[in-house]
């Protein structure tokens, strides 16, 4: 399960462009990709700056008027989003002890 606590990663086959205040991630190996509208895309340099979740939760509660339920569940599915389609990778969990 995703949470604001998952650590991520970006493959280095995937690359991000915008264009007219869009965007769109693109998997040079696949050919799977992701369009984002304005939010979207500021999600994404978000994540891919901080290469965690929870870093670009609170700077988007800095940065929108939005509860934080909603942000976080928008984030998440962005995330999971992008994970299905190869975009984005989780690190693996590294044992407690």
């Amino acid at each position: 399960m995703t949470t604001l606590n998952s650590a991520i990663y970006f493959p280095h086959d995937v690359v991000f462009q915008q264009l007219n205040g869009e965007a769109i991630v693109l998997n040079l190996t696949t050919g799977q990709t992701c369009n984002l509208d304005e939010i979207g895309a500021r999600m994404w340099e978000l994540l891919s700056t901080h290469a965690a979740i929870e870093p670009a939760f609170l700077a988007l509660l800095d940065e929108y008027d939005v509860q934080q339920d909603r942000l976080n569940a928008d984030l998440i599915k962005l995330v999971d989003n992008l994970a299905a389609h190869g975009l984005l990778a989780f690190q693996p969990a590294h044992p407690a002890g």
